[in-house]
């Protein structure tokens, strides 16, 4: 499938692809967008010369800071809207292609616009669903021989985060201030992180609602999920360790997350499914699924100094999830919990089977014990000030390709 627009083979946001997310020129009022190559597609403009006429979408969908309005819509129309902009660009007769005033007013140089959070997140949960990282801090932390807690295989692990501080990407933040206990002191400390990390993460995004009571089942799930984005969960270790016991993780979570503009839709991957892990023991009846519910998704995360010298420093991938996303919404609603669209469930640290596809400092420098070396001769243990981390994410089958972006920010100092 071609465009007739000048595209990169190796674009992430291929023909394949057409995400969805918020973008910004100068001080303009935020409009929806989608993207193809490096084009920036103004949705507002196209619903306005009647490319969307058939739908009868209101201007204020499109208009919007947010895209919860839009994807509330349901799928059978956000779909259609996808449709339709494959057929646009892909054939050289359609209406926009003929037309160089359409593509003046639809058509944007992304490295003209400023990108925003994609959705108004309302709830967000956390989730610890690769069992290479369980087992990795499990070895870390506790009994090497017994590193996963009794519950791991039998339920899928989450946590209700912090949804006001998740941030789109290129969203700096200062490194956070809280309370420490080193093992050679006596008292607990207070001071910025000595620790801080990121955490490689994706992120589902849902778009229906339900009433408080009701369950959704694994083999309906996917109705209730619109799309995914990179997710950086950035972690204080050194906080985490001493005020986790016995809730949890709190003020080493809460500080700032980040996310990628762009929201893949799950159609948009479903020719990367992939088998998952085998679950032994057998699952409780209401986490059983059927089909090929993982999605192999390739991932990086690099490293980038003030001074601009960049390294690659983890190569992983979605598909080593042990829980999956019918999972986790499954077991999130089982007890009645109720959900709503632009709720966001991340899927914890994603980490493979060795140690260049960990997904955190932590792992990766085996808590500092095993030093990063960089290009420039320093060497990092965990994430310093001024650094950029920056993750990217994209799947690919024969000629097919579908990208996430990146999403990156910058670490400054504690104030």
């Amino acid at each position: 499938m071609k465009s007739w627009l000048n595209i990169a083979a190796d674009t992430d946001f291929s023909m394949y692809n057409f995400p969805f997310g918020i973008y910004q020129i100068d001080h303009q009022k935020p409009r929806l967008a989608s993207i193809v190559g490096d084009y920036v597609i103004d949705l507002a403009a196209m619903n306005a010369l009647g490319f969307f006429h058939e739908l009868n979408i209101a201007e204020g969908v499109f208009e919007n800071n947010y895209l919860n309005d839009f994807i509330a819509l349901g799928k059978k129309t956000t779909n259609r809207v996808r449709a339709i902009l494959i057929d646009t660009f892909n054939n050289e007769n359609s209406g926009l292609a003929v037309n160089e005033e359409y593509q003046k007013l639809i058509l944007k140089n992304y490295r003209d616009v400023k990108m925003l959070m994609p959705v108004k997140v309302g709830n967000y949960t956390d989730f610890y669903s690769s069992i290479q990282h369980a087992t990795n801090v499990g070895i870390m932390f506790r009994d090497p021989k017994n590193a996963l807690l009794p519950n791991y295989k039998h339920i899928p692990i989450g946590y209700h985060g912090r949804a006001s501080s998740i941030t789109v990407s290129g969203t700096n933040f200062h490194r956070p201030k809280g309370q420490t206990k080193p093992a050679d002191v006596e008292l607990p400390l207070f001071g910025p992180t000595k620790q801080l990390d990121f955490e490689l993460e994706m992120a589902f995004i849902t778009g229906k609602t339900t009433k408080l009571g009701e369950s959704i089942a694994t083999q309906e799930a996917e109705d209730f999920i619109f799309g995914m984005v990179l997710f950086n969960d950035w972690s204080a270790r050194d906080m985490q360790t001493w005020e986790y016991v016995p809730l949890g993780p709190f003020l080493a979570k809460n500080f700032c997350s980040s996310v990628s503009p762009w929201v893949v839709t799950l159609e948009a991957l479903e020719p990367f499914r992939v088998q998952g892990e085998i679950q032994e023991p057998e699952v409780l009846p209401y986490l059983k699924y059927a089909g090929a519910k993982n999605i192999d998704i390739n991932l990086s995360v690099s490293i980038a100094t003030q001074t601009g010298v960049e390294k690659q420093i983890s190569l992983s991938n979605y598909k080593y999830m042990y829980w999956n996303m019918n999972q986790q919404l499954a077991h999130h609603t089982v007890n009645g919990c109720n959900i709503e669209v632009g709720d966001m469930y991340a899927s914890g640290t994603i980490s493979g089977n060795d140690e260049s596809a960990y997904g955190s400092m932590l792992e990766l420098t085996w808590r500092g014990t095993k030093p990063i070396q960089m290009p420039d001769g320093s060497e990092r243990k965990f994430i310093n000030d001024y650094d950029t981390v920056i993750m990217k994410g994209y799947a690919a089958k024969g000629d097919i390709k579908v990208g996430f972006g990146e999403v990156k920010a910058m670490v400054l100092p504690a104030i």
